[in-house]
């Protein structure tokens, strides 16, 4: 009996000393003291005061949030909720047991908006937003902070609550101005980019070496209206001001919108740019390792994927990239399993769609990659890629009037540009009817620009049908004047060996397979051309081509039982 006093005495400032280790950061030490006083107050529900296991609870959740158990976090957060409920009742009935040591404590408790908080934040990193959107919109209005705010303005915008969206980001906005996230939220919504300077100028003009602000919202107000090109032009303009030169965000818009308007090549040099300052640098990598691998840099690829590995298996980006590695290497199995990887770490990856649905097409699962390339449009409304991705779905599948109806949805929604022309144009040729309208595409989008190597590319196969080989050949030389290609250094092989120019036709092949080595078609064309000039020795290549190719399929069937492997990984195959 004289023990239990001093136990209770004792039992105040244990509570204390949670607190204060909590707030130390020792989260480990929390979650086994705590976890043992909560035992000690369920078998004895009278040893601490409802304030007391209401901490106690909180604090106990805290350390399995950081430990990554977030249901079981989720549980104890609800728990402490509860006993917050109790405990307002039981304030106004009785005084907290140990008097004078209570009121401390009662001014330390945890916030119950904050426990909310907590808890929606492992419903997200459960994957369910519907309940975390639930916990915040039972908080009152005027009770969000700031961080409440921009949490629901992004869960509302993934389930496509469009004006709850966009409330909450101006909310966030009218406490906190210069939230660039949020700001880059409300474009994003097509919220226009006046009205959305206008909620940051006072902030501009009173404070000095802001006013490139107002230009860079008016440069992300292009980037959400597909304005490529005044969004290139605005942010470049932006980036040669000395005190933003060298900033490796801009570098990185630069480079995604290079590639957005189809200019690989600035598009790769940006991106080099950035990696150059920042070493660590994960944003925008997938795109530059699906550059690269469209090149045929497959070394590089990997070399890029290991590197992203050592930064953090924890993001999307090394996933995709060792993905494009895979999926260059014709081993689609494991391409799938990557990006399905990559979209269980972050579902609004677009790349990671695109990986996983060109997989899936290429695997003849033509149907699941078209409900891929659909989500990555719902993401990327502006990026012409996805749309590309759906409409060779449909010519996979012969679905040309779906085709043609999604190209000219395109070509009026992102405008009369070289790539629009080019995608409609690509569409037409698959139809005998339309052919001449593919012809008249094309040569508006040449007109508009060049050097566009798919406009090139589509060019060349319309003057191949109508056997127009000298025509082809001008217009792939005039294209190589200022670029090397390995798919135009190919096409122009083919068309010298249909006017008998084989030596020429050589060389073209040559460069090809120096600018891609896994280039089979130009293999092909060179190991044709090789047979031609030496028929006498025909029946014995032929025979060696029979030992190669028995060889090869060997080598297939060691890879299709590589690619079983990662078939079997079913669990990451479907959407999440």
């Amino acid at each position: 009996v004289p023990f239990a006093p001093r136990l209770s005495a004792a039992s105040m400032s244990v509570v204390e000393h949670v607190r204060e280790m909590a707030s130390a950061g020792l989260h480990s030490n929390v979650r086994l003291l705590s976890g043992l006083l909560l035992t000690m107050s369920g078998n004895n529900p009278e040893l601490f005061s409802p304030s007391q296991k209401y901490q106690l609870l909180v604090y106990h959740a805290d350390s399995l949030f950081h430990d990554k158990e977030y249901r079981n976090a989720v549980s104890k957060y609800t728990m402490a909720l509860q006993q917050k409920k109790a405990l307002s009742k039981t304030s106004k009935v009785r005084p907290s047991t140990g008097n004078a040591a209570s009121t401390p404590q009662s001014q330390c408790l945890p916030s119950e908006i904050e426990v909310k908080y907590k808890m929606a934040e492992c419903y997200t990193m459960l994957k369910q937003d519907k309940d975390a959107i639930a916990i915040l919109d039972g908080i009152p209005s005027r009770q969000r902070t700031p961080k409440i705010n921009m949490m629901l303005a992004n869960l509302y915008k993934k389930a496509g609550q469009e004006r709850s969206s966009v409330t909450s980001y101006k909310e966030v906005l009218r406490q906190c101005p210069l939230a660039l996230d949020a700001i880059l939220g409300l474009l994003s919504l097509s919220v226009k980019g006046a009205e959305v300077a206008s909620m940051t100028i006072n902030v501009i003009q009173s404070i000095p070496n802001l006013d490139w602000l107002s230009v860079w919202i008016k440069a992300y107000a292009f980037v959400h209206t597909g304005d490529n090109t005044r969004a290139i032009n605005t942010i470049c303009s932006l980036e040669k001001k000395s005190l933003l030169r060298d900033n490796v965000d801009l570098l990185g818009s630069l480079a995604d919108l290079y590639f957005r308007a189809g200019d690989n090549k600035n598009s790769i040099l940006k991106f080099e740019q950035a990696q150059m300052l920042d070493p660590y640098l994960i944003k925008g990598m997938d795109v530059y390792g699906y550059l690269l691998a469209r090149e045929g840099r497959l070394e590089d690829v990997e070399n890029l994927g290991c590197r992203l590995f050592n930064i953090s298996d924890q993001h999307a980006e090394p996933w995709v990239v060792s993905g494009c590695h895979s999926f260059y290497s014709k081993r689609y199995s494991r391409a799938l399993y990557l990006g399905a990887k990559a979209i269980q770490l972050n579902s609004n990856s677009v790349q990671a769609l695109l990986l996983k649905g060109a997989a899936l097409r290429n695997m003849g699962r033509v149907q699941e990659a078209i409900i891929h390339f659909r989500e990555a449009i719902r993401l990327a409304p502006c990026r012409l890629d996805c749309y590309e991705g759906l409409i060779e779905c449909y010519l996979a599948s012969n679905s040309i009037r779906e085709a043609m109806v999604m190209a000219n949805n395109v070509y009026k929604t992102l405008g009369a540009n070289a790539q629009t022309l080019t995608l409609l144009a690509t569409v037409c040729l698959e139809d005998p009817v339309t052919q001449e309208k593919a012809k008249t595409l094309l040569d508006k989008a040449l007109t508009q620009r060049p050097d566009y190597i798919k406009a090139v590319v589509k060019k060349a196969e319309l003057l191949s049908r109508e056997q127009k080989y000298e025509d082809g050949i001008a217009l792939l030389r005039n294209a190589l004047a200022n670029q090397s290609d390995c798919v135009l250094h190919r096409i122009l092989g083919d068309f010298l060996v249909a006017v008998n120019e084989y030596q020429e036709a050589m060389d073209q092949y040559s460069i090809a397979l120096s600018l891609d080595p896994n280039d089979q078609k130009s293999l092909e064309g060179m190991q044709k051309m090789e047979k031609e000039e030496s028929p006498t020795d025909a029946t014995q290549e032929e025979d060696v081509d029979d030992m190669e190719g028995s060889g090869e399929e060997g080598d297939l069937e060691g890879s299709d039982s590589e690619a079983a492997q990662w078939a079997d990984q079913e669990q990451w195959f479907g959407m999440q």
